[in-house]
């Protein structure tokens, strides 16, 4: 879902006029509020699917479990605002709440990339990296989508470089769909 709401969702253009927003919105309104959709959506099953994990791997009360929990708290209320700038742009009065809204929704993307992906990235690779859940390779591969997300979140602050922070996001959303199937295969193969 989260990979989908990336490919459907366009970007308008950089630093667009109001005309320009305007045209853009009337142009991909679809495709901005279904992609605003699997991007809310997705956030939480993410999060689902890592404490699906943190039970698992029995890790209920330890450190790394609260610390997956209290990544995901951040996940999907960061998801959750920036989806909410989203529809506020598409369905709002373009000229009072549009560019406004698009300002804000860089804003939330960066919070996404500085703490909210990192935190949960963190916590769930240390958590991985200490059970048999999945293989290790999730927990260094994931140790290092965090560290990249966090170095990128904060040169992004300084450097026109969302892009990659968009292109980070869905190398993510891949990172969540091979630990799914791979947690699903293996707990055929113990079943």
């Amino acid at each position: 879902m989260l990979i989908t709401s990336f490919v459907i969702n366009p970007g308008p253009p950089p630093n667009p006029t109001l005309a320009q927003f305007i045209e853009f919105g009337n142009q991909h309104r679809d495709s901005i509020i279904w992609g605003g959709w699997l991007q809310a959506v997705s956030a939480p099953m993410i999060v689902i699917f890592a404490i699906g994990i943190v039970h698992l791997a029995g890790a209920e009360t330890r450190f790394s479990g609260w610390m997956t929990f209290f990544g995901g708290v951040i996940l999907v209320t960061v998801s959750l605002i920036e989806i909410t700038f989203y529809f506020s742009a598409i369905n709002g009065n373009p000229a009072t709440t549009g560019l406004v809204s698009l300002d804000l929704i860089h804003a939330v993307q960066h919070l996404f990339s500085i703490i909210a992906a990192p935190m949960l990235f963190f916590s769930l690779s240390y958590l991985i990296l200490t059970s048999r859940v999945l293989p290790h390779l999730f927990g260094y591969t994931g140790i290092v989508l965090g560290l990249t997300f966090a170095i990128l979140g904060v040169a992004a602050l300084f450097n026109p470089w969302q892009y990659l922070i968009d292109y980070l996001s869905m190398i993510q959303g891949f990172w969540w769909l091979c630990a799914s199937c791979t947690l699903l295969i293996r707990a055929g193969k113990f079943s």
